[in-house]
């Protein structure tokens, strides 16, 4: 079990979304929420406010890339064999409607083959209560630690 699942199941969705900022600060950027993360599956929200909008008062796409990587990011993390190691290589994104309201972005990598190394696409999709608004893949490299 990786470090990042051992402190997860620790100290439990809440206290764990408040760390990863100290881990990594940017993602503090978007004072995200876990909802869950386990092999193969990552699921994070954080509120349409002020400090993540555009100009025209919606979710600004850099927001919306940021809890994508962290999805995809934790979700890797916790999912490949032990002594791998990770890194985000690229990122292809697909602005799909206005993301006019709070943000969940799932990662769900139930068909990456998570046993390979090289490149790996992991799949992201937000939403807007049930509107997808975004969708995102992202290349992560994965090689002996």
């Amino acid at each position: 079990m990786s470090q990042m699942m051992q402190m997860y199941r620790q100290v439990g969705p809440e206290q764990f979304s408040a760390m990863i900022g100290q881990v990594a600060p940017y993602f503090a950027s978007i004072a995200p929420t876990f909802v869950e993360l386990r092999p193969g599956y990552a699921e994070v929200t954080f509120a349409k406010r002020r400090e993540v909008l555009n100009h025209i008062g919606t979710v600004h796409a850099i927001a919306l890339c940021n809890a994508a990587e962290l999805a995809a990011g934790t979700m890797t993390d916790v999912s490949i064999p032990a002594g791998r190691r990770w890194i985000p290589r690229g990122m292809t994104v697909e602005y799909l409607a206005k993301a006019d309201g709070d943000i969940r972005a799932v990662a769900d990598g139930g068909a990456v083959d998570w046993s390979a190394e090289g490149d790996l696409k992991v799949p992201v999709l937000a939403y807007v209560g049930d509107k997808l608004v975004f969708r995102a893949e992202i290349t992560m490299y994965v090689s002996q630690a």
